[in-house]
């Protein structure tokens, strides 16, 4: 099979297991969605929708936000990990927001990136979700798997999201992005994995797997 076949077969059976996806981060709107992506760097999507709903309490728009401190903000998030970045990243993004943006989630790539605590990463998953711009947001499942099922060599996360970008049509990659996060935790783990049983590795699968 080519690298395009395999595509193909990663796409139909991903849509058949996931017909609907959607985001497994709480949030009602742009700016929810962003600060819940934030608090996800090395968290747990069950984690962070623990603490959300805390800090929402507190402040749920970049014009509250700003009106709490960076120590208040931590005091919350510590759960999530990494609260001295987090919390100072929350801030500093709700200031620039309010102060640059007319209290609005910019919609572009280059000023999400621009805002404090906000990678590419970060930034695709809003622009995808929030806005519905295509893009290919690749966290470590995704990277893994592309590995696995020999769609990217996974020199990087950044040349894996080229390579999936070049396999997949534009139009699924806001879907397919999200399916592909519900198989690694579902099916196809970090450890523990048998590829002779998973729907996908055992078609496509790396022959390391197999040993």
């Amino acid at each position: 099979m080519t690298r395009k076949d395999k595509a193909a077969f990663v796409s139909a059976t991903l849509a058949e297991l996931y017909p609907r996806t959607s985001i497994p981060l709480d949030h009602e709107d742009p700016y929810t969605l962003l600060v819940a992506v934030v608090l996800s760097a090395q968290c747990t999507d069950k984690k962070v929708n623990e603490i959300t709903p805390l800090l929402f309490a507190k402040a749920r728009t970049p014009q509250q936000m700003v009106k709490l401190s960076v120590e208040q903000i931590q005091d919350i998030i510590r759960p999530c990990g990494l609260s001295p970045m987090k919390s100072k990243g929350i801030h500093g993004l709700s200031k620039i927001i309010v102060e640059e943006h007319g209290g609005q989630v910019p919609r572009t790539f280059s000023a999400l990136e621009a805002l404090p605590g906000v990678g590419h990463k970060t930034a695709s998953v809003v622009m995808a979700q929030a806005f519905g711009v295509p893009a290919f947001p690749v966290d470590t499942h995704i990277h893994r798997l592309a590995w696995r099922w020999t769609l990217s060599t996974g020199k990087s996360v950044e040349h894996t999201e080229a390579d999936l970008k070049k396999l997949f049509p534009k139009e699924e990659w806001n879907d397919l992005h999200l399916r592909i996060i519900y198989f690694g935790r579902e099916h196809c783990p970090a450890k523990g994995h048998d590829p002779r049983k998973c729907p996908i590795c055992s078609v496509i699968g790396r022959k390391e797997l197999f040993k």
